[in-house]
C-alpha cells in the first residue's frame, strides 16, 4: 500500500480579534426647535469628531472612573459632569450620556421644556424683520452679525448649563432635606436614650452627611473657580465664538473680492475703493470688539446657583455642628457615668479595707493561745461577765470599722475626690 505523505504548511497562528472601541448610549438633543432628537450608541472617536474634545476630557464622563463634579469649557464644547448628569454641550446640540437612567428622566423633561420655550431673538426678528432686512441689503453681512449679537437672547449652551445646574441643586437640596428630617429626630432620641441601635443609626447618618457634604462642596468650589477666572468663562461662549468665526470668514471673502476688482479699475477708483476698504476694516474691528463675549451674563447665572449651593452647604454645616454637639453631650454623659462608677469603686474599696481591719481583730482573738479570757467560767457570774466582754469586743470592732469608713469618706469628699 502506498502511503500518502501530506505536506503541511507552516502552522497558522490564530489572529487575535481587535476589540472595537466601547460604544456608549447617548441622546442627542439639537438646539433647533423643530429638529428631532436621536439616540444611539456612539464610540469615543465618533464623539471626539462631533465635539472636538480630546480623549482626556471624555474620561471625565466615564462613570467607572468616578470623577468628581466639574464643568470644563473647551473651544467647541462644554463638558458638564454634575452628580449623575453627564453631558457635552456644543453650540448646536447637547449630548446626554446614559439617557435610560431613571434618575435622568426629570432632567430630560426639564431640558425639553426649557428648549421648547420661545426665543426672544425670534420675536425681535419677526416684529422688525422688514426694516432689518432692508438695512441688511444695504449694509451687507456686518449689520446682520450685529443684529444676532445685540438680540437679548440666552445662548443655547447657557440654557443647557442652567438646566444642569438647576437639576443638580434640586437633587442636592432634596437629599439635604431628607437627611435633616431623619437626622434631627435620631439625634434627639440618642440624647434621651443611649443604646447600640441609636448609636448605629447616628453613625450611618453621619457617614451620609460627610459624603453629601463632600459632593456639595465640590460643586460649590467648581462654580467658585469659574467665577474667579474670567478666561474660563469667556471660553464658554460657544455661540458667539461660532458667530465670530463665521463673520471673519465672510469678511475675508469680501476683502479678497475687492483686491481682485481693484486691478481692473482706474487709479482714482482704486484709491476710492482702498478708502472704502479701510473704512470697512475699521468697522469690522469695531464689530469684532462688540462680538467679544460679555461674561457678565454667565457670571450672573453662576452667581445665582453659587448662592443656592452655598445655602445647601450651610444647612449641611449646621447639621454637622448639631451632630458634633450631640457627640460632645453623649461624651459628657458617658464621662459622668464613668465618674460615678469610679466613685462607687472607691467606696467599695474603702469598705473592703475597713472590713479587712475588722477581720484582723477577729483573727487576733481566734488564735489558739491559752489566756485567762479563753477559760470557761466556773460560776454563772463569771460566764455572764465573759459573755458581756465578747459582745463588747464584737460591737466595738464593728463600731470602729464604721467610724474608720465614715472618716475615709469624709476625707475623700473634703479633698474633692468624691462628690
Amino acid at each position: 500500500m502506498e502511503r500518502r505523505h501530506h505536506h503541511h504548511g507552516p502552522a497558522q497562528v490564530p489572529r487575535r480579534k481587535v476589540a472595537p472601541a466601547a460604544s456608549q448610549e447617548w441622546l442627542v438633543v439639537p438646539a433647533a426647535a423643530g429638529a428631532e432628537e436621536r439616540s444611539g450608541e456612539f464610540g469615543r472617536h465618533r464623539i471626539m469628531e462631533m465635539t472636538g474634545l480630546p480623549a482626556r476630557d471624555l474620561r471625565v464622563l466615564d462613570p467607572l472612573l468616578a470623577y468628581p463634579s466639574t464643568i470644563l469649557g473647551r473651544d467647541r464644547a462644554l463638558v458638564v459632569n454634575l452628580e449623575h448628569v453627564k453631558a457635552i454641550v456644543t453650540a448646536a446640540e447637547v449630548l446626554v450620556r446614559d439617557p435610560n437612567n431613571p434618575r435622568l428622566q426629570p432632567f430630560l423633561l426639564d431640558l425639553r421644556a426649557r428648549l421648547a420655550l420661545p426665543d426672544a431673538s425670534s420675536t425681535i426678528l419677526e416684529t422688525g424683520g422688514g426694516d432689518e432686512r432692508e438695512q441688511g441689503e444695504r449694509s451687507g453681512p456686518m449689520p446682520a452679525l450685529g443684529r444676532s449679537v445685540s438680540a437679548k437672547t440666552q445662548p443655547f449652551e447657557f440654557k443647557v448649563l442652567e438646566v444642569c445646574l438647576e437639576h443638580t441643586c434640586k437633587c442636592m437640596e432634596s437629599e439635604t432635606s431628607a437627611l435633616e428630617k431623619e437626622a434631627y429626630p435620631a439625634l434627639d432620641e440618642l440624647t434621651s436614650k443611649v443604646s447600640t441601635r441609636n448609636l448605629e443609626h447616628v453613625r450611618q447618618i453621619k457617614s451620609r452627611l460627610v459624603e453629601l457634604s463632600g459632593r456639595v462642596q465640590k460643586v460649590r468650589d467648581d462654580i467658585e473657580h469659574l467665577l474667579d477666572d474670567d478666561t474660563d468663562m469667556s471660553e464658554m461662549y460657544l455661540t458667539r465664538k461660532l458667530a465670530s468665526q463665521g463673520f471673519n470668514e465672510s469678511l475675508g471673502r469680501v476683502e479678497s473680492n475687492k483686491h481682485l476688482s481693484a486691478d481692473h479699475d482706474e487709479e482714482k477708483c482704486t484709491s476710492r475703493e482702498e478708502e472704502e476698504l479701510d473704512d470697512d476694516t475699521e468697522s469690522a474691528h469695531e464689530s469684532s470688539a462688540n462680538v467679544k463675549p460679555n461674561i457678565q451674563e454667565l457670571e450672573m447665572l453662576l452667581e445665582a446657583y453659587f448662592v443656592q449651593v452655598d445655602g445647601t452647604l450651610n444647612k449641611l454645616c449646621h447639621l454637622r455642628d448639631y451632630v458634633d454637639d450631640t457627640e460632645d453631650y453623649i461624651n459628657i454623659m458617658l464621662d459622668e457615668k464613668q465618674n460615678q462608677l469610679l466613685q462607687m469603686g472607691v467606696m467599695l474599696t474603702t469598705a473592703t479595707v475597713v472590713v479587712t481591719a475588722g477581720i484582723v481583730v477577729v483573727s487576733l482573738f481566734g488564735m489558739n493561745i491559752q489566756i485567762e479570757l479563753m477559760d470557761d467560767g466556773t460560776t454563772p457570774e463569771t460566764k455572764r461577765i465573759k459573755n458581756m466582754k465578747f459582745w463588747e469586743t464584737t460591737l466595738g470592732t464593728i463600731a470602729g470599722c464604721a467610724a474608720i469608713y465614715l472618716m475615709a469618706i469624709y476625707a475623700g469628699k473634703k479633698s474633692k475626690y468624691l462628690q
